[in-house]
């Protein structure tokens, strides 16, 4: 029997053709952590790490709303920016790259990030997050530094491998996400240089940047999922309405950018309002009803529901005095953005980890939590009471996510199931 204290050793073929006994190298720290299965894949740290940032971004803003959490005003960025740049960028953003570069691989047939190179772009993550609470100038540009080599890298990979694969059909992420690392950076540097105002209508941007990204995303995943999930689902295509929409929120976007700059004849609102009414004809295609058996499905749909009717109250803002933007903002954030990340993040981690597509039922309540929190935030207002909005919401989101990071912390450090 072989001592403890003997190399460790494998077979392998030598030249001449006979078997040799080679003594294996004792792996590195650095080499023992990057082998864990949580470097597998990027949505696995990523998924984990954005979800609990959310959770504790929304505590601390809720807190500080009631009076509870002052120091958050003496931080780096101004309050109101920091609470946008981490539920916007620093949760929502890190998903959704996260699940590219996840699928980028199903997509492609090649390797995507993993291992020592995923642990290092995790730790700049995680480095960004704590300098932006600092006050000194340097340290803050060196966040941004930071953020950007994040997304370089990011989308540096994605790149490479859809275009390597000539993956063509990809190609659309690749100035998407290059035109949101832009709005990124772009925000952190007008806040750090004074000009928060600048900040808020670039984050808007990104916003409805993300509305155009779920349009294309959703629109591909959503019908093949419910196709495929739901029961007796006729799930009809919609290829004018696939050509169409992205074209039309694109302009509402350009028109929004350039209207703080230039006073234009015209606002966004009218595309806005057929983004949405396009949103609402495609989803009318999808079957809705036949997935209200399947969590997992209505989930989805009702995210993009969500979608359809806030661009549509985004628009509608511009002439109802009683309807501020920001709120009809949130149910975008809250009810497509947050419940489509919810739902989408509950399936990749059982999907590709091997496990079945049954969640537990708290995430069900989960779901729910997320829509009721969105409908609170946008309606409550209107009846006087954003306080108790802003209080809804965020305990909603709490639990919400909350219940994500108890039942898929396990899943997410475990190895795939064969």
């Amino acid at each position: 029997m072989q001592s403890i204290t003997e190399p460790k050793t494998k077979q392998v073929l030598s030249a001449s053709g006979e078997v040799e006994q080679v003594a294996l190298q004792p792996k590195n720290l650095f080499s023992q952590l990057s082998d864990m299965p949580l470097w597998d894949l990027a949505f696995r740290p990523w998924f984990l790490a954005a979800a609990l940032s959310s959770v504790v971004s929304i505590t601390l803003w809720i807190l500080f709303l009631h009076g509870q959490f002052l120091g958050l005003a003496t931080a780096g960025l101004s309050p109101v920016i920091w609470h946008i740049h981490e539920m916007l960028f620093g949760f929502a953003a890190t998903i959704a790259v996260g699940f590219l570069l996840t699928a980028a691989q199903t997509w492609t047939n090649r390797r995507s990030i993993n291992g020592f190179a995923l642990m290092l772009l995790t730790v700049i993550w995680l480095l960004v997050r704590g300098l932006l609470w600092s006050s000194n100038p340097k340290l803050q540009l060196t966040a941004v530094a930071l953020q950007a080599s994040w997304w370089l890298i990011s989308i540096g990979y994605i790149a490479s491998m859809v275009i390597k694969a000539k993956s063509s059909r990809n190609y659309q992420f690749i100035p998407l996400l290059t035109a949101m690392m832009s709005f990124n950076i772009g925000f952190l540097l007008a806040d750090i240089y004074g000009y928060s105002e600048l900040a808020l209508h670039l984050s808007r941007c990104a916003i409805l940047l993300f509305c155009l990204l779920v349009g294309i995303v959703g629109g591909r995943v959503i019908p093949f999922f419910t196709g495929r999930g739901a029961e007796n689902a006729k799930v009809k295509p919609t290829p004018k309405l696939d050509k169409c929409l992205p074209w039309v929120s694109l302009l509402g976007l350009a028109v929004f950018f350039i209207n703080d700059f230039i006073e234009l004849p015209f606002t966004a609102a009218p595309l806005l309002i057929l983004a949405g009414v396009l949103h609402l004809l495609r989803i009318l295609n999808w079957n809705s009803t036949a997935t209200l058996k399947v969590p997992l499905l209505w989930s989805l749909h009702g995210s993009y529901f969500a979608l359809a009717i806030g661009l549509i109250a985004l628009g509608a803002s511009y002439h109802i005095d009683v309807l501020r933007f920001a709120d009809a903002l949130h149910l975008i954030t809250i009810g497509t953005i947050g419940a489509m990340i919810l739902a989408m993040i509950a399936r990749v981690s059982l999907g590709h980890t091997g496990r079945a597509l049954k969640p537990h039922f708290s995430i069900n309540i989960a779901f729910m939590l997320i829509l009721i929190g969105a409908l609170a935030r946008v309606a409550l207002p209107l009846l006087q009471q954003p306080i108790l909005a802003w209080d809804i919401s965020a305990l909603c989101w709490i639990v919400a996510f909350g219940l994500f990071i108890w039942h898929y912390t396990t899943i997410l450090f475990s190895a795939r199931q064969s």
